[in-house]
């Protein structure tokens, strides 16, 4: 589990650097948004046939998953943010 959380940290890192910008939510969403794009990264290659039943899917897999989800999320964010006005 820990070296999961690891793992995800790093993906989620790989992919924030891969696609700028501000997200809220620091660390810890970079986390979750890595662990859980390594989850669908998984899904993905099972259903396509590119992985065996319990085979995890590879650094860059996860990495695309990762990015895929943090696009999405900051889409549904970006959507329910009130516009900041300056004063």
């Amino acid at each position: 589990m820990l070296w999961t959380l690891i793992v995800g940290l790093i993906v989620g890192a790989i992919a924030k650097f891969l696609m700028p910008g501000r997200d809220p939510g620091g660390w810890i969403i970079t986390m979750v948004l890595g662990v859980a794009g390594a989850f669908v990264a998984n899904f993905i290659g099972s259903s396509l046939g590119w992985y065996d039943q319990g085979e995890a899917a590879g650094l860059v897999a996860s990495v695309i998953g990762a990015i895929i989800l943090l696009a999405i999320y900051r889409a549904i964010i970006g959507r329910n943010q009130i516009p900041h006005r300056g004063v």
